[in-house]
């Protein structure tokens, strides 16, 4: 498969903060078209430093990353930006507009989409998301699972490649989390989901890359890799008390239904 094939292809990518601190250190990951994989690691690992790369909110001290083909670099930073949505942990981040409607129009405006088409994004991003009846609301009224939704539907009408998604459940009750995953689980689109929720990961991802210290130390079928205790211990990953690994294997069942 050439690289044009690929969604996302890192080779070699390292990166130091100014005070020295060096964040990532040799990252290789490639990750095809259509691919739903969750990046898992401890706090400080460098999974958001990580993510910040993949559309040029930093810029590499070594290495490169390549998104559909395209290169991440400072020409290329506008369209890399439309092909790369990120979702951030806080939607308040991402909401500011007076009201939802405007809050989703506002990315695909600011990439020169205007008049019927304009509309016509933000209207079908709510309709994905499942927030069509809240268009004229202020986003501040919405619950914290709807302001999720509602980041991710601002995201959605730019129509990206490739969907990066940073702790997409934080904070969210059961039933949020729940409708946030049949959202995410009825989309095409290419998904890194960065996250310390190990069973919500299995739900979404097929595929689990663990992050320790700057570099890639584990990367496979997601199954196998959360049923690694020796694995998940040595880098201070923890499945909920009393959870059976082999619930994993039914909760890849489930998503492939809802999925399906």
């Amino acid at each position: 498969m050439s690289m044009t094939h690929q969604a996302i292809e890192i080779c070699g990518l390292h990166f130091a903060y100014p005070d020295g601190h060096v964040a990532l250190d040799g990252i290789d990951l490639t990750v095809g078209v259509g691919e739903r994989v969750a990046l898992l690691g401890p706090n400080g690992a460098g999974k958001t430093t990580l993510m910040q790369h993949l559309n040029g909110v930093l810029t590499p001290t070594a290495g490169t990353v390549t998104v559909g083909g395209v290169v991440v670099e400072r020409s290329t930073l506008r369209e890399i930006r439309r092909r790369v949505g990120l979702v951030f942990q806080d939607p308040d981040d991402q909401l500011f507009m007076p009201t939802v409607i405007e809050d989703v129009a506002f990315g695909p405006a600011n990439f020169g989409v205007g008049g019927d088409e304009l509309t016509h994004c933000a209207q079908a991003a709510l309709d994905v998301v499942g927030l069509a009846d809240q268009a004229q609301r202020s986003p501040h009224h919405l619950s914290g699972g709807q302001r999720r939704r509602a980041a991710l539907a601002g995201v959605l009408a730019c129509r990206p490649d490739v969907l990066v998604l940073d702790e997409p459940s934080a904070n969210l009750d059961p039933v949020a989390r729940r409708e946030l995953a049949q959202t995410l689980l009825g989309l095409p689109t290419t998904m890194l989901v960065v996250t310390h929720d190990l069973p919500y990961a299995a739900q979404l991802a097929d595929r689990a890359v663990v992050v320790d210290r700057g570099r890639v130390v584990a990367d496979g079928d997601i199954v196998d890799i959360l049923a690694d205790p020796d694995l998940l211990a040595a880098h201070r990953l923890e499945l909920p008390w009393g959870f059976d690994p082999g619930s994993l294997e039914r909760a890849r069942a489930t998503r492939l239904g809802v999925g399906g």
